[in-house]
């Protein structure tokens, strides 16, 4: 990869590489779950216990091949434990609960001592290739060990097995590091178990479900191919995704039937969408819910809650904290941050609003500015229910404006205003005839003012 960054903690769609493949086990309720860990270990073991704090990790100080690793990973199991043993590798992204969860059954319905997953690559380079006698495995054969004629198979195997539990301890005792790579390889245990008179299976599976990732180019690839997944069977749930091209859809968002997502929408986290809302052109959402019947167009909202009937945008920005209920209208180039705005409020265009409640029924004036920040700490404002706040306004916190009251165009609030009330602080308009004459003569202005001066003079003769 190129990176500081472990390989197995890059990823897309919300998940690492890792959070990815150990989301597609989760459904196979594993009494023990153990992730190898060598390179960049601590960096690993943290994320771990963010995403899978149930998983045990597992420390492979020397990375002397994948048989090492499974008896590493078997370290922490207990050695009388019976059952199926699921061995995974960590870069494989794509894989799905189902294909895992069919490996399983038909592993322990057939009585197989191992089960491979395999599949038909158009490309099989870099892949272990699988080795049959009629339809039983007898071998995996790694690239760098394999003679022509078994490079020329396109059956490969997909570093993804199935074992009895006690055979496979048995046959790990028993591979070698014979092998061009002087490693321990997990496919050799398939020769040992074939040796030993024990069936071997496989499993096809798509081969897409089993790409690993290796570098950046996988990397995109594997997302853009999960991508298509995902809004695949959003769509089939009843999403309308107009542009599935410029739609991308992190895996933990949840979409109600007959929302809409219009071209160049990103969402992202635990965002959720309710039915019947609209979302986009060009909107990025992250970890924000959405409303029943809600429109945001050419907006970023982020960490926000946000209600049924209410329309946001186009050009506006909530960032976290923001609390929009019922029915709000938030308009063009509006920014809102830790605020609370009810029901049926607006707030139109070239505003921002920062920590700040603001009842119902509230409208804001053009170009007005809830001034939060002192140079020490940030202050409250309280606005009521039915208040009409004049454009060019500095709400200057910690101010309560009351219920029903009015603000003046251009005023500074400083103090508050008691419900019904009209705040306001600028004087009153004084016009000083001739300025623009005496002032700046010659100008354009100048001209057009002695035009407009004779005029009206002769107008008025």
């Amino acid at each position: 990869m190129k990176s500081a960054i472990p390989k197995v903690l890059h990823g897309f769609a919300g998940r690492t590489l890792l959070g990815h493949v150990l989301a597609a086990a989760e459904p196979l309720a594993a009494t023990h779950t153990v992730v190898v860990i060598g390179h960049g270990r601590d960096a690993v073991r943290d994320h771990l216990e963010q995403v899978a704090p149930h998983a045990a990790a597992a420390v492979q100080d020397e990375q002397n091949g994948t048989g090492h690793a499974v008896r590493i990973a078997l370290g922490a199991v207990p050695a009388e434990a019976t059952g199926t043993v699921v061995v995974l590798p960590g870069d494989a992204p794509l894989m799905t609960p189902a294909t895992l969860d069919a490996l399983v059954v038909q592993h322990e319905t057939s009585g197989a001592a191992a089960t491979v997953l395999s599949s038909i690559a158009p490309d099989p380079t870099g892949y272990g290739r699988v080795i049959r006698d009629g339809s039983a495995v007898t071998r995996i054969v790694e690239q760098k060990d394999a003679t022509p004629e078994q490079l020329a198979i396109t059956e490969v195997a997909a570093s993804v097995y199935a074992f009895d539990h006690a055979l496979l301890r048995d046959a790990l005792g028993r591979i070698t590091t014979d092998n061009a790579q002087g490693e321990e390889y997990l496919p050799d245990v398939v020769s040992i178990l074939v040796a030993d008179g024990q069936p071997v299976q496989s499993l096809l599976a798509p081969h897409d479900e089993l790409a690993g990732v290796n570098d950046r180019v996988q990397l995109a690839a594997a997302h853009r191919h999960y991508n298509t997944r995902l809004l695949d069977a959003h769509m089939r749930a009843g999403v309308t995704i107009v542009d599935p091209a410029t739609t991308w859809v992190d895996a933990d968002v949840t979409l109600e039937r007959d929302v809409t997502l219009l071209p160049s929408v990103e969402l992202h986290g635990a965002t959720s969408i309710a039915t019947d809302a609209v979302i986009g052109p060009q909107a990025t959402l992250t970890d924000t819910t959405v409303g029943t019947n809600t429109r945001i167009e050419r907006a970023v909202c982020r960490d926000s809650a946000i209600g049924a009937d209410v329309t946001i945008g186009p050009y506006a920005y909530l960032r976290p904290g923001t609390v929009l209920h019922d029915g709000v209208h938030i308009g063009t180039s509006v920014e809102v941050k830790g605020s609370e705005i009810g029901m049926g409020s607006k707030v139109p265009h070239l505003s921002y609003v920062g920590d700040a409640t603001l009842g119902e029924q509230v409208n804001v004036g053009a170009a007005t500015i809830f001034v939060n920040y002192n140079g020490v700490a940030k202050q409250r404002s309280v606005v009521g229910d039915h208040v009409r706040i004049g454009s060019d306004n500095m709400i200057v916190a910690p101010v309560h404006i009351g219920d029903g009251a009015y603000t003046a165009a251009a005023a500074v609030i400083v103090k508050d205003v008691p419900p019904g009330a009209l705040g306001r602080s600028s004087a009153r308009q004084q016009n000083v005839s001739g300025w623009v004459a005496e002032k700046r003569p010659g100008t354009a202005a100048a001209d057009a003012a002695k035009r407009a001066e004779d005029a009206h003079g002769e107008a008025t003769q």
